[in-house]
């Protein structure tokens, strides 16, 4: 089955900033037929609401940072419940809150504490990993840990292909691993080996290090992800939308050009 496909807005952040409109019309024009928001750039909700309603593109979830639900939940539902959205996403996870670090417990608890109040609001948490939810507790991966810890009830997976091939698993394992909680997948290709600096490609952790040369985020199809097993893997899992994200551009394109060649790429797949 063709899954629809949305874009995460932070594969195209700096436009997003300059021209919101015009550049989710663009979205849409490429055929996307949704988008997951990363940040709402001082728009209302209901100015937010409008836009994709004219545009007739779903809004289907939202990154929203673990601070800031836990600073004002009940802010942050309601306006991404005003938007339409169906599922709400934890991101990411700060260094001291992480697998093996002394607030893992404690930040298992915060999530499904704000996953349990998300369902009052019609929103479905959803879990963004990355690679180091790959370092392991007493034998067992701290992704597996958390959502062994956790209820379904309360969160649900955005599993990152990316980011479980870069920690070391095979994606399409994961996604059938997760089959019945894998509501929203993240379909991410890349070229290279993980290294320590890779993070310095995402903007949410400067060591002062120099960019990795060896690594690099590419449109889907053009690295080395197998994408048409992980479609079949995604199919098989239950998963209800595609969402294409790029952290960093690549192969001389901007932002806007990767966003384009992974929708051409997944078209010609069918999808």
């Amino acid at each position: 089955m063709a899954l629809p496909v949305a874009l995460q807005l932070f594969s195209v952040g700096g436009d997003m900033g300059k021209d919101m409109i015009g550049t989710l019309r663009a979205v849409k024009g490429m055929g996307y037929s949704g988008v997951e928001f990363a940040g709402l750039f001082g728009r209302s909700a209901k100015e937010v609401r409008d836009i994709v309603t004219i545009l007739d593109l779903v809004p289907i979830s939202a990154h929203v940072s673990l601070g800031e639900m836990l600073d004002n939940p009940e802010k942050v539902f309601e306006t991404y419940r005003e938007i339409g959205c169906e599922y709400i996403v934890v991101p990411y996870m700060p260094d001291e809150r992480r697998p093996g670090k002394p607030k893992f417990w404690e930040t298992l608890k915060d999530i499904e504490r704000i996953g349990t109040l998300s369902a009052q609001y019609g929103l479905t948490m959803l879990y963004h990993n990355h690679d180091f939810e790959f370092d392991k507790i007493d034998g067992k991966y701290g992704l597996d840990v958390m959502y062994d810890t956790i209820p379904a009830s309360a969160l649900q997976s955005e599993l990152d292909v990316c980011w479980v091939n870069v920690g070391g698993e095979n994606p399409c394992n994961y996604l059938r691993k997760y089959a019945g909680r894998a509501p929203v997948v993240h379909l991410k290709d890349f070229y290279g080996v993980r290294n320590d600096n890779m993070y310095e490609l995402l903007g949410v952790e400067s060591k002062k290090a120099p960019r990795p040369t060896n690594f690099e985020f590419r449109p889907i199809g053009y690295g080395m992800q197998t994408i048409p097993d992980i479609l079949a893997a995604a199919n098989d899992a239950g998963t209800k939308w595609l969402v294409v994200e790029q952290d960093c551009p690549s192969l001389g394109l901007d932002p806007m050009g990767c966003a384009r060649l992974s929708r051409s790429y997944l078209a010609s797949l069918g999808y």
